[in-house]
């Protein structure tokens, strides 16, 4: 992995490119898709409208399979019939099903796909949790050893009141399969962003992309500025999907024990070398705290994890801790 990183205090942890689009050659195109925001830059000598029209169908095609709010998606015929009998799904679906099962044993359980089982009773547009009893229950069915992955593409579920979400891993899927097509027609200069996760291809016209951090408590306010090239970024934080009740606050991140938002943290930004990865340790690191966390990616060759615990501390993997 080729990057370059500037550690300064405070950070964040959702991307943002700091980046302009200077020259005519830079081109720049945005969309909604997958539940968030998409925005991609690239350096072409043509016009890049074939490649962006290729971008958003590809997300498209992804999201139409991986969505648990589409009823046609894969993703929601496996939730309602899977526990009844195996159910064969795409290369893709079944290829994020594998690398989520690696996750869970790398983490010891730490990144759970079916913490839906519990995660779909929160609804944080509306601001609402489930009571106890309710939670506890469904907590019940958490384990993502519930989940067959057997020959030909096809999974069941052992367990009927299992529930999967690939929300903590498909985003970064999709960024890897985005690059690949800007790779595939020639691009070597582009940042292609989806909601929290990033990929950097190759430098921006010389120099490296600058990429803001964040603040996890304004909005408003970079925290950091990171050169990067070539690398793939994620960041997780409570501040994504929230609601507070009774002066707690209520997020997305959803620990497998408790069924509840993880506490300890309040972001976590990973870089790596593949997004599919990125995404999936952030959404581990998060649910696994600080110590762990931190333990984990020491151990991991090629990967670099910022933190920022709920008092304010940051926190780096060994690569990027500053000089004392």
């Amino acid at each position: 992995m080729s990057r370059i990183y500037a550690p300064t205090l405070w950070l964040i942890l959702s991307l943002l490119p700091l980046s302009a689009v200077a020259e005519d050659r830079w081109q720049q195109h945005e969309w909604d898709v997958m539940g968030t925001r998409a925005s991609v830059t690239l350096w072409a000598e043509q016009d890049a409208a074939p490649l962006f029209a290729a971008l958003e169908a590809e997300m498209s095609r992804l999201n139409e399979l991986l969505s648990p709010w589409i009823e046609s998606s894969e993703l929601a015929r496996v939730n309602r019939e899977a526990a009844t009998s195996a159910q064969t799904v795409s290369a893709d679906f079944y290829a994020l099903l594998e690398r989520s099962r690696h996750y869970y044993q790398l983490t010891d359980g730490a990144f759970d796909i079916s913490f839906a089982s519990a995660g779909h009773l929160y609804d944080y547009r509306e601001g609402k949790a489930p009571d106890e009893p309710t939670l506890k229950a469904a907590t019940r069915h958490i384990d993502a050893r519930n989940i067959q992955l057997l020959p030909n593409h096809q999974v069941r579920f052992t367990d009927p009141g299992t529930v999967i979400d690939l929300g903590g891993i498909a985003k970064g899927y999709a960024i890897d399969q985005g690059i690949a097509i800007l790779k595939q027609a020639g691009v070597t200069q582009a940042w292609l962003s989806l909601g929290g996760d990033s990929y950097v291809l190759g430098d921006h016209h010389g120099r490296p992309w600058t990429v803001g951090i964040q603040h996890p408590r304004d909005r408003e306010a970079i925290a950091m500025r990171l050169p990067l090239i070539d690398t793939a970024m994620s960041t997780s934080g409570d501040y994504q999907r929230y609601f507070i009740k009774d002066g707690e606050r209520i997020h997305h991140i959803i620990s497998p024990d408790t069924g509840k938002s993880a506490g300890e943290l309040v972001s976590v930004t990973i870089l790596t070398d593949k997004s599919v990865d990125a995404d999936a340790l952030s959404t581990s690191v998060f649910v696994m705290g600080r110590e762990k966390g931190l333990a984990m990616i020491n151990r991991l060759p090629g990967t670099s994890v910022i933190i920022i615990d709920k008092r304010g501390e940051v926190y780096y993997s060994e690569d990027l801790a500053p000089a004392q």
